[in-house]
């Protein structure tokens, strides 16, 4: 039996005063309009601005030439033989683009994009569902791809194969099986663990592309892009200083502007300039190599603790109140790729450029023993 709500909207429920005024004839009184109001304002624009932050087309991309360049080849070629997209497989670390790059794929391909994430298509009617509903040439992207489940993902093999899908209805003596075609189709998976694919799943992409970190030169423009969606005044030394801080990745580029524009705003006259990155940054605790107290935290305790390692992920966890996954997957990854942690078979180990970097001054090499 269906259960109707009969929970109204806030603004479509009458205020009790004005509903006593008017069975009293009596006009409502004018209430005084709240400083903090949830109804959106003719001029609140900046909502509408940031739905147009992610790129709409591969001119407007910035960064990973050589993907962007074996997309639009896989593009004309699709678009001349009035054929869907090969299966395209994603990887790279979190935040590089992979979801903005599904969403361009459908807009010049001129289809639908619909967007799942792996650990949501628990039961087999969730993808099911997905798959039957597609149009002929839509776009399926699927995040974090590698944790689909073992029987989701037999599923999907069929059905990138051959575009079917193979059923069981009813159950014990009664059970069939039944084959539903469906229209073709590109899936688009996302993850951030290539090698926890399986791989009957991996062999089935026709392109399989990595996508790597951005120099700060590319972040510079995507911030200024940003910038000038956000209506937001900023120099380009401003921009490439934000930029050295981003971790090479544009999500955190964009997160910083904000900061940095909400810094602006309420600190300055609004024009974000190199100066006032700084200061702003500095206050959200991003240093200019872009690490952050986490980050210097990890570094400290190997250099002061444990005199520069080797030490353990858990005793380093424990002497930062940090989860030991955490440090694994969140801030271990960039430390090493800036050179600033080793990992050695009896732990980790800060290297003579984190000593530098932190203003310490790293122990002088051992002297040989003399025979």
């Amino acid at each position: 039996m269906a259960i109707v709500s009969s929970h109204q909207p806030p603004g479509d429920r009458p205020h009790r005063a004005q509903k006593k005024a008017k069975d009293h004839g009596a006009s409502p009184k004018k209430q005084d309009t709240p400083l903090l109001s949830a109804q959106a304002l003719p001029e609140d624009t900046p909502s509408r601005n940031e739905e147009t932050i992610r790129p709409q087309s591969l001119g407007d991309y910035i960064g990973q030439r050589d993907l962007k360049d074996v997309l639009h080849i896989a593009i004309q070629a699709a678009q001349t033989r009035q054929e869907c997209l090969d299966h395209l497989l994603l990887y790279g670390p979190p935040g590089l683009g992979k979801t903005t790059i599904a969403l361009i794929l459908a807009a010049e391909m001129g289809v639908n994009c619909k967007v799942a994430s792996a650990p949501a298509l628990e039961r087999p009617r969730d993808i099911v569902g997905l798959l039957v509903n597609l149009q002929p040439g839509d776009i399926l992207f699927i995040d974090e791809i590698h944790r689909l489940s073992r029987m989701t993902e037999e599923l999907l093999y069929p059905a990138m194969e051959d575009f079917r899908i193979d059923i069981t209805i009813g159950k014990h003596q009664s059970a069939r099986s039944r084959s539903l075609s469906l229209n073709r189709f590109t899936l688009v998976g996302a993850t951030t663990r290539a090698g926890a694919l399986t791989s009957p799943l991996r062999d089935r992409f026709g392109l399989i592309q990595r996508l790597r970190f951005y120099e700060p030169e590319e972040l510079s423009q995507i911030i200024l892009r940003t910038a000038g969606i956000l209506d937001t005044p900023i120099t380009a030394d401003a921009a490439l200083e934000i930029a050295r801080r981003s971790r090479g990745t544009p999500r955190i580029a964009n997160r910083l502007l904000k900061r940095v524009r909400d810094y602006a705003a309420v600190k300055h006259n609004g024009e974000i300039s190199v100066a006032i990155a700084e200061q702003a940054l500095e206050l959200f605790h991003v240093d200019p190599g872009g690490l952050d107290w986490t980050d210097r935290r990890l570094l400290t305790v190997m250099i002061e603790t444990y005199q520069g390692g080797p030490v353990g992920v858990d005793a380093l966890a424990a002497a930062t109140g940090e989860d030991s996954q955490t440090i694994e997957e969140v801030y271990e990854p960039y430390l090493m790729q800036m050179g600033y942690v080793q990992r050695t078979p009896r732990g980790r180990m800060a290297t003579p450029q984190a000593w530098h970097h932190l203003g310490y001054r790293p122990p002088d090499e051992q002297l040989p023993l003399l025979s």
